[in-house]
């Protein structure tokens, strides 16, 4: 990251706690994170990408599964105990979380709302997730990850 560039909500929020990460950029017209991990020649199992849902409840979660995984709508309704769960729609994001799509992090959200994180997660040391901005990722040890954004495991590929 050159000195010049602002840091995100992200990197503000893992300095404050003292938590240690690397920042990578990337060209910022790819917001398909299979080729994100291709671009940082990672594997696409250690980048992980951040889904935002609503469950029928009204409440809302959010999912990170690897980059190219699919959410299994059913598993993650069992684990945030709704009867189903729905991606919410794409305008919804912003106002939400404040972040954008394709720059989506469970870290620095305007709202701390219910994580879970795919169990494949727990095989890596360290994982790759958004720096709050489209261009960004941070890596950071996985157990840093899970402790500051309170996420649980669960199984949702």
């Amino acid at each position: 990251m050159s000195k010049k560039e602002e840091k995100t909500n992200v990197m503000r929020q893992l300095d404050q706690l003292g938590i240690e990460y690397k920042c990578f950029t990337y060209d910022n017209t790819q917001t398909n994170a299979a080729e994100i991990a291709m671009s940082l020649g990672r594997s696409p199992g250690e980048v992980f990408k951040t889904l935002v849902t609503v469950g029928r409840s009204g409440e809302h979660y959010v999912f990170m599964i690897p980059s190219t995984s699919e959410l299994d709508l059913k598993k993650a309704a069992r684990a945030a105990g709704e009867k189903s769960i729905s991606m919410i729609p794409q305008k919804e994001l912003l106002p939400l979380t404040g972040y954008v799509h394709g720059g989506c992090s469970p870290i620095g959200m305007k709202k701390r709302f219910r994580t879970f994180i795919d169990t494949s997660a727990l095989s890596y040391e360290r994982i790759f997730c958004s720096g709050g901005r489209v261009g960004h990722q941070v890596r950071l040890r996985t157990a840093d990850l899970l402790k500051v954004a309170q996420i649980t495991p669960a199984e949702l590929v």
